[in-house]
């Protein structure tokens, strides 16, 4: 394929991934109830209140993917070295492709088309190594949320009480030695006879130490607090009577049973709904006011970050040997 052809190719690429972003996206913010409670519920607010709540919300989204732009960037260190403007435009562009994929895995080819074309499948690997990290933290915050939960509401039996504490106990655990131990995958793969041959792709695992990984880990830890404080302070705005507690244990909860369950990022509002809804419902009878809080979070988020990065879907360099417009 010749040059023009190629660059005729990748733009025809990016339109159509734009285009199908913004369609699947028109049609759930079109169809979305839970979004428009949350309009009808702002609506009688006073304005300079909602436009200082709603303007908190939105600037920690932006923190949130700044601090998830400066892991990226941390990851793939060893591997290439790109600018933190570079990492905030793959990141951004990733989240379009998110919208409309699985599992969020459109989120990897729109960040390591970013990377050279020899380093993009490494690039996959080491992007993998942040999204471990992330779960770690979802799982381990989110065993002791559900103990707390169970032991406050006196969901069970002491006794199967104390063995789901040290199983929750022994799940968190596992995690985080396993993440500390990452390189430990690399040996794994390189002793099944069918993965050795693409050890190339995966020997970055080699280079991960532990205190490199406790800095990817604080990296993680610092964007789980600040997607915790944006639920707080929506659910503390819209229900001011819930308990600090409460709320953030709730919140664990829902961020760990989210990260369970397999889902479409455009239709994963109707699952962080039916999950708040279900938990919420031991400490409000405020129905409408939970949806609300987890579809705006789910608009300002997800549905935001998607539009904004459909401008860096265009910067995207399929061919490495084009020109990157």
């Amino acid at each position: 394929m010749t040059s023009k052809y190629k660059k005729i190719f990748s733009y025809l690429i990016k339109i159509a991934i734009v285009v199908f972003a913004f369609w699947f996206i028109y049609i759930k913010l079109t169809t979305n109830n839970d979004l428009k409670s949350f309009g009808r519920l702002i609506k009688d607010m006073p304005e300079h209140q909602m436009e200082i709540i709603l303007a908190v919300v939105v600037g920690l989204m932006f923190v949130n993917w700044g601090l998830e732009a400066l892991k990226w960037r941390r990851l793939v260190n060893s591997i290439e070295k790109i600018s933190l403007w570079k990492a905030i435009e793959s990141v951004f562009c990733g989240l379009t492709w998110a919208v409309f994929t699985p599992n969020r895995i459109g989120e990897y080819g729109g960040r390591v088309f970013f990377l050279s074309p020899k380093r993009r499948i490494i690039g996959v690997v080491a992007m993998a190594v942040g999204n471990i990290g992330q779960l770690v933290l979802t799982n381990v915050f989110g065993s002791i949320a559900i103990c707390a939960f169970i032991y406050k509401f006196n969901l069970l039996d002491y006794r199967l009480f104390l063995a789901l504490c040290a199983l929750a106990g022994t799940f968190s655990l596992f995690f985080l030695i396993f993440f500390f131990n990452i390189r430990w995958l690399n040996g794994i793969l390189l002793s099944i006879r069918f993965t050795r041959k693409y050890k190339r792709f995966y020997k970055v695992l080699a280079r991960y130490k532990k205190l490199e990984l406790l800095r990817i880990l604080m990296f993680c830890l610092a964007r789980y607090l600040v997607f915790s404080t944006q639920y707080f302070v929506m659910f503390f705005w819209l229900i001011p009577g819930l308990h600090y507690a409460d709320i953030m244990m709730m919140v664990c909860i829902l961020f760990f049973v989210q990260s369970s369950l397999p889902s479409l990022d455009l239709f994963d509002i109707g699952i962080r709904s039916v999950t708040a809804l279900f938990f919420f419902k031991y400490i409000t009878d405020q129905n409408t006011a939970v949806v609300a809080c987890t579809a705006s979070i789910w608009l300002i988020n997800i549905i935001i970050p998607a539009i904004l990065g459909s401008y860096f879907v265009f910067k995207l360099n399929f061919f490495g040997n084009t020109q990157r417009t």
